[in-house]
């Protein structure tokens, strides 16, 4: 049986308090794939935590808005160098740092990009959809986007930024 993710996600604004509070910092490139199956999701990512890099492959299949079958193993570099020979053209490398907060038993993952010095997406991965979240109080919480395409990894691939971000405020 493929596990399931369980994911909600939020557009948050960046601040100097939330970073403080962050246990852990990963540079990450990720990279979609083509489609072989028009339902599947293909991606590798290089992650790099304290200048230890690993890679990874991962198929996913959207089952609903915050659902997901998600099958992902570790790679090689060779293997990562080969499959990102199969990088979608239509899609750029979406490159983040993403931040680990641990609040109140939670792992929420904290991703900015460098096309925002102001926005950032926040996700926490759940047991189940209908599952309590204890939001930290130092979290600057814009609004809800999870299921909303336009703020999904391939979306902001595709665009370079986030939807509408000029008319946020700083």
């Amino acid at each position: 049986m493929i596990p399931l993710e369980i994911e909600r996600k939020f557009l948050i604004r960046q601040t100097a308090e939330l970073f403080e509070k962050c246990s852990e910092r990963t540079d990450i490139v990720q990279t979609y794939l083509v489609k072989t199956d028009p339902s599947v999701q293909r991606r590798v990512r290089s992650m790099t935590t304290n200048g230890c890099t690993k890679y990874f492959y991962t198929e996913k299949r959207f089952l609903s808005a915050s659902t997901r079958e998600e099958n992902e193993r570790e790679i090689s570099c060779a293997e990562y160098e080969r499959l990102s020979a199969e990088a979608d053209p239509a899609l750029v490398p979406i490159i983040k740092t993403r931040h680990i907060l641990i609040y109140n038993s939670q792992r929420f993952e904290i991703d900015c990009y460098p096309f925002s010095e102001s926005l950032a997406s926040m996700e926490l991965e759940l047991a189940d959809e209908k599952q309590e979240i204890f939001f930290p109080p130092f979290a600057d919480i814009i609004k809800e986007v999870t299921g909303d395409k336009r703020y999904s990894n391939a979306a902001l691939a595709k665009n370079g930024c986030f939807p509408d971000e000029e008319q946020q405020p700083k």
